[in-house]
């Protein structure tokens, strides 16, 4: 008897990796600890959610310090 669960990435999951994947890529981090860090929640459709997603900067300062991306990967 196989009594897996089969769960699929939601549109939100799906963009929490692709910023995950940008900001690696913009400051030359490691991406795995940014996903390992991830709280993921199913929701009642079986889509998994990522519950701390990564930030988004909008702002004219770009400046990233290093407690910035120490806060990345916690």
């Amino acid at each position: 008897m196989n009594d897996t669960i089969k769960l699929k990435l939601s549109n939100q999951a799906l963009g929490a990796i692709m910023m995950a994947l940008q900001e690696s890529l913009l400051n030359q981090l490691d991406i795995v600890p940014i996903l390992k860090n991830f709280d993921l929640e199913t929701t009642n459709e079986g889509a998994l959610v990522v519950l701390n997603p990564p930030t988004v900067r909008f702002s004219d300062d770009s400046t990233i310090t290093e407690e910035d991306l120490l806060n990345i990967v916690k």
